[in-house]
């Protein structure tokens, strides 16, 4: 984990800029979710980008183009209605980049915003999902997957206030 990096906001659209030119036309947009979108949150230091498309076919269509730019392939990777991609650094390994690729239209795409959005608004959510974080950390430190599981009761939590919060608004 590391602190948040103002630079991170930086890196994730310099990447956008490069998913801009390697799936033109098809892209639609490129979103910062995660925790590095979310100031003062610590965080592994990987970008999560969520690239927006018409037609996740399309996008299948256009894996080379990923590819082309250093992207590992996964198609949907256990979450159907999403296509996700890697990229890590060629010499030491380290993951960098993460793309959870949706469909307009999908609700994936209104869920992680409204999260992101939500937590960067409310510092004191943001202290409590650190220290969340650093709680299932310490349960789990060699599991990426129980890790995630532990986390997922208070992201759950926090996505169903969020959601209300937004239909109230």
């Amino acid at each position: 984990m590391a602190e948040h990096d103002p630079r991170w906001s930086e890196a994730a659209e310099a990447q956008a800029a490069i998913l801009r030119v390697a799936l033109n036309p098809i892209l639609l947009a490129v979103h910062h979710i995660g925790s590095t979108a979310i100031p003062g949150l610590t965080a592994k230091p990987i970008l999560d980008l969520m690239p927006v498309v018409g037609d996740l076919y399309v996008l299948d269509r256009r894996r080379s183009d990923l590819e082309a730019i250093g992207f590992a392939w996964w198609g949907e990777f256990g979450l159907p209605g999403r296509r996700y991609a890697t990229k890590d650094e060629c010499h030491s390994g380290r993951r960098l980049v993460q793309l959870h690729c949706f469909a307009t239209g999908s609700p994936d795409i209104e869920r992680h915003l409204v999260f992101r959005d939500y937590l960067r608004k409310r510092p004191e959510l943001v202290t409590s999902y650190a220290h969340e974080k650093v709680r299932c950390r310490a349960l789990y430190p060699d599991n990426s997957h129980a890790y995630g599981a532990c986390k997922s009761a208070w992201i759950d939590a926090v996505e169903a206030a969020a959601l209300a919060d937004r239909l109230i608004s």
